[in-house]
């Protein structure tokens, strides 16, 4: 039981040094790092006090404590994803935003700047005006 504790607190401790590097060289955002870090923290402390977990479920009444756990996990994870999914929304509408915008500044920039339209000369194309001379 022992090497279980050893490497559940090795795991924590290691997962918090992955995410404060990523966090660090900027490859994770601050708040997606926090959330990780706590993930990190809570294995490392299950890991020291494995009694922890069979604390808490005599506490809330659950009789298996490995259930507790899984079901915390999967409250945890199904939060996770629904915010993720509000964040993704909210920047796919702004980027829908930005889009149209950028469509209604380049109509109305295009509409100030009228080009000037003139015949094409065969000297305007240096190989179209070869070939038309060989002609």
């Amino acid at each position: 039981m022992a090497s279980l504790q050893v490497t559940t607190t090795l795991l924590g401790l290691g997962l918090s040094v992955v995410i404060l590097y990523l966090l660090r060289r900027d490859h994770l955002h601050l708040a997606h790092g926090l959330f990780w870090i706590a993930v990190a923290g809570l294995a490392a402390l299950l890991g020291l006090w494995p009694g922890l977990i069979d604390f808490i479920a005599r506490l809330v009444g659950i009789a298996y404590p490995p259930a507790l756990l899984l079901l915390v996990a999967i409250i945890v994870l199904l939060v996770k994803s629904l915010y993720a999914d509000i964040v993704n929304t909210r920047i796919e509408r702004q980027l829908r935003r930005l889009n149209q915008r950028l469509a209604i500044y380049e109509l109305e920039h295009s509409e100030q700047v009228v080009p000037q339209t003139r015949q094409m000369q065969p000297d305007d194309i240096p190989y179209a005006a070869n070939t038309m001379r060989q002609r």
